[in-house]
Order: structure tokens, then C-alpha cells, then sequence
């Protein structure tokens, strides 16, 4: 038989004072002594794939929108992760995650600048820095915002927009985060089980992205409420590449080590995306007998929404569940915004604000107390209790309570956060009617995606010449010279009986 292996040499035990708040002095001793290089590397290389959710959400709503409008879609969520980057180091990271909160709902401004963060335990595990776990949940605050500004598809100003990311960051997001993850929240006392951000994340922009719609209004038409097809399925398809590749590093990043519950995560991530994406599909082929595309990403995404607070607590079978679940409940949920007359544009509602409800209430039924110790932190007695499949019967009012409180929470503060910019002169959120009609590429970029947009500056060009008549202008407009042609085609016309995204 062979020798059994020797102890793995971990760090040295953290000998933090209260006299060295930023964990030691940097001059005198080694302060990476204290964490695990593995550790600290896989953390970075996680951070450092969230950040590819946010292009990826830009290129899935750019090709789910009209092409007129692409590329600001583009512009808001990158831009997005610049403003959130900096209210994260100012002081949205000391209002979520400071470790001298003396309330249940929101920190205070120790931390404010990044001030002390360094070398000490992270709020989140002792095996992760509060500088590199600073860092790492920076990339969770950008992403849900990213996620809500598809609900500004084709119709809302660029300006209002960024200075809304910054204060909802700080007013939603920041609180939000704080009740979960925070040891002095409220919803973290209560034994809340939120792995990677159901309520903060999900249901913060569902629910956030739903009040933008209704503050937005519908988009211009022809007087009734009504869906446009994608004009770019290989954006879509290109943009859900990029966010399913991110999500990794979102949910097995979540366990803060190089460790099982992070290679659990992994696993239940993929499985639920996959069965999102199968189970929606099928739904679609029901209806339609043509498979599609836009559907099977769209099953994904949901699947991978409501892996994000369960990942961390179910095991592999109950992450096929929390799949096909979400796919089924999500697919209907798409039909609310029709018996509400709200244009979710992005459906940003129904695929993340459900889905992840789906998920919270998915680690009350089948969250078992041995996935999250796989990290290796809380073990014992301190170990987490799990769900009902533990016959920890009060888990479920646990979630329940918490999914109220978020829901309610992130829709009325978010509604009010967009009145009030709506009242201030020159912040006005939506473009006129004319500006809609071109487009806000051409009325507030003077960009545009692709280069055949040129025609319509060929056709607005050529009406306008000396000698031009009527019937000529006529003759180019029907051989589908201007973006006006393309845009009132036949070929662009909805489908019905179809779930779009």
C-alpha cells in the first residue's frame, strides 16, 4: 500500500491586532503569509471572469434590440462597470461590507476609499484579503447593474442613466448586499441561504429593471403594445457565451477558495444552464414546431440565474431541478409583462427577477448542510443547517421573508430613485419622439454598430439634392436604401405564440 500523503501547508493563523486594522505593516513582516497563494489566485482569476459578464450582457441585449439602438446598449452596461468600479471604491464597498456596522441594514464609512483595506480577513472568509475580496465583489456590483439597463433598449438618455448606476448602487445595492453577506445583517442573522447573490443580484435587477420599464414607458410604435424581433441572434448567441464563460467565475468564485464547494458550484452552475436551456427550447418547439435559438439562450440564462444563490448549497441532482424549474416558471412569467402593459423590453423581469426567485426557494427544498461545508470554514456545530431535505422546516419561511423584503425593497426604492432624476431639469430619462424613431445611436452616440447605416445617410442626402424628384426618392426608397425601409419590413415583424427575450 502506498504512504498516505503529508498535511498540506496552509498559511500561517491570522494574528490581527486592533492596533493594525489594515492587518499588519507591509515594511515589517510578510503579509502573504497569512493566505494561501492557491487561494488568492483562483479569487482573481474569478473577478477577472465576472468582468466578462458585462460585455456579454452588452452584446445579448444589442442583438435582442432593433439595430438603430445597438450600440448604446453596448455603451450603458460597459460604462456601467466604470461608474460602479468607482462608488465601489469611494464608498459602496464600506457601506456593504464594513466590518463595524452597528445595525442590521447598511455599514457605515469605515472603509470609505478603500481606507485600511489590506492585508486583514475579508468579511467573507478567513482564507481571502479584504483587499482582494474587495475587488472581487466590486465585480458583483457592476454586473447587476449592467443587467438592469436592459430595460433602457431604444428609448432612454445616456446621461440620466449613469448618474441613476451611481445612485442605485449606492441606495439599493449596497443595503441589499449588506442584509446577506454582511455578518451584521439582518438576513445573514436569520441564516438566509444566498450563495452568490439572489437577492442582491437576481432579484435586485428583476425587480429594478421592471420599475425602469414602467418609469420608461413602452417603446414608440404604432399606438398598441407590441414585441420586435432580435435583429442580431449571433450577438445573442455571442453575449450568452461570454456571460455563461463569467458565471463561472461568479458562483465557484462565491466559495472564496480554491476548494470542493467551489468545484460543487461549478458543477451545479453548468448542469442548471444546461437543463434551462433544453427545457426552454422544447417549450418553444411546443408552441411553434421550429426550434429556436434565442429560446435556448434564454432557457440557459434562466438556469444559470437561479444557480447563482443556490450553487453553493444543493447538490448536483437538485441543480437539474433548479434548471428545469426556472426554464418552466420564467418561459410563463414572460407573459406578465403583457397583462401589465409594461415593456420589458429584455425581460429582464421574468429571466432574472423569477429565476431567481426560483433559486432562493430551491435551496429551502433541497439544500443540504454538507455542500457548504466543503469550504472548510463552518464546520461542526457552526456548520449551516440546511433545507427541508435536512428537515430544517423553517428554512423556507426563512427565504420566504427575504424574498418579500428584497422584492419590495429593490422595485419601491428603484421607482423613486427614477422619479426624482426625472423631475430634475435636463435629466429627463427618455429621448423624444423624434430621437426614438432615428435611433440613439444616431441621436445620442453619433455612433453606429454597423457600417450599413451609412445608407440612410445616403438616402437623407440624396432627397435633398438639386434635380431630385419625387418618383426618384420613391424608386430608392422601394429597392430598401434607407434604414426607414428595413425597419418597417415585413421580414421585421413578430412572430406570435413566441417567448422572446
Amino acid at each position: 500500500m502506498s504512504e498516505p500523503l503529508p498535511p498540506m501547508l496552509g498559511p500561517v493563523p491570522f494574528n490581527r491586532t486592533d492596533a493594525e486594522p489594515t492587518g499588519g505593516d507591509a515594511l515589517t513582516a510578510n503579509l502573504n503569509q497569512y493566505y494561501n497563494q492557491g487561494d488568492t489566485g483562483f479569487i482573481i482569476i474569478c473577478a477577472a471572469l465576472v468582468l466578462l459578464m458585462v460585455p456579454g450582457l452588452g452584446f445579448f441585449y444589442a442583438g435582442l434590440a432593433r439595430r438603430k439602438s445597438a450600440l448604446s446598449l453596448i455603451l450603458v452596461t460597459v460604462m456601467s462597470y466604470c461608474v460602479v468600479s468607482v462608488q465601489w471604491y469611494f464608498w459602496g464597498y464600506s457601506l456593504a461590507f464594513t466590518s463595524t456596522g452597528t445595525n442590521s441594514f447598511i455599514g457605515n464609512l469605515d472603509k470609505i476609499g478603500l481606507h485600511n483595506v489590506l492585508a486583514a480577513n475579508s468579511p467573507g472568509s478567513p482564507y481571502v484579503s479584504d483587499l482582494l475580496f474587495a475587488q472581487f465583489q466590486a465585480q458583483f456590483a457592476a454586473v447587476t447593474v449592467a443587467i438592469i439597463l436592459g430595460a433602457v433598449a431604444e428609448r432612454s438618455r445616456i446621461l440620466p442613466t449613469i448618474i441613476f448606476t451611481f445612485i442605485w448602487t449606492t441606495i439599493v445595492y449596497c443595503p441589499m448586499a449588506y442584509w446577506v453577506w454582511n455578518p451584521s445583517g439582518w438576513a445573514y442573522k436569520w441564516g438566509v441561504l444566498d450563495f452568490a447573490g439572489g437577492g442582491p443580484v437576481e432579484i435586485a435587477s428583476g425587480f429594478g429593471g421592471l420599475a425602469y420599464s414602467i418609469a420608461l414607458g413602452p417603446r414608440e410604435g404604432d399606438g398598441r403594445f407590441k414585441t420586435y424581433r432580435p435583429h442580431s441572434i449571433s450577438n445573442v448567441v455571442l453575449g450568452t457565451v461570454f456571460l455563461w464563460f463569467g458565471w463561472f467565475g461568479f458562483n465557484a468564485g462565491s466559495a472564496l477558495g480554491a476548494n470542493l464547494r467551489a468545484v460543487m458550484a461549478f458543477i451545479v452552475t453548468n448542469l442548471s444552464g444546461c437543463a434551462g436551456a433544453i427545457t426552454w427550447i422544447i417549450m418553444d418547439y411546443r408552441m411553434e414546431r421550429k426550434w429556436s435559438v434565442v429560446g435556448l439562450c434564454s432557457g440557459a440564462i434562466c438556469g444559470l440565474v437561479a444557480a447563482t444563490p443556490s450553487s453553493g448549497f444543493i447538490n448536483p441532482h437538485a441543480g437539474i431541478a433548479c434548471g428545469v424549474l426556472s426554464a418552466v416558471i420564467s418561459n410563463f412569467a414572460t407573459k406578465i409583462k403583457y397583462l401589465i402593459h409594461v415593456d420589458d423590453s429584455m425581460d429582464i423581469f421574468a429571466v432574472h427577477g423569477i429565476a431567481g426567485i426560483v433559486g432562493l426557494l430551491v435551496n429551502a427544498f433541497f439544500g443540504v448542510n454538507y455542500v457548504p461545508a466543503l469550504d472548510g470554514i463552518l464546520l461542526g456545530d457552526a456548520a449551516i443547517s440546511g433545507g427541508w431535505f435536512n428537515h430544517h422546516w423553517i428554512q423556507l419561511g426563512y427565504q420566504l421573508a427575504y424574498i418579500c423584503a428584497t422584492s419590495a425593497y429593490a422595485f419601491l426604492v428603484t421607482m423613486l430613485i427614477l422619479l426624482v432624476i426625472n423631475l430634475i431639469p435636463g435629466l429627463s430619462l427618455r429621448v423624444d419622439h423624434v430621437a426614438e424613431i432615428k435611433g440613439v445611436d444616431e441621436t445620442e452616440l453619433g455612433e453606429f454598430a454597423y457600417d450599413f447605416v451609412e445608407l440612410r445617410r445616403d438616402y437623407d442626402s440624396f432627397q435633398h439634392r438639386p434635380g431630385v424628384t419625387e418618383g426618384m426618392v420613391a424608386d430608392l426608397k422601394q429597392n430598401g436604401q434607407s434604414e426607414e425601409f428595413y425597419q418597417s419590413s415585413p421580414a421585421s415583424a413578430p412572430k406570435k405564440g413566441k417567448s422572446e427575450i
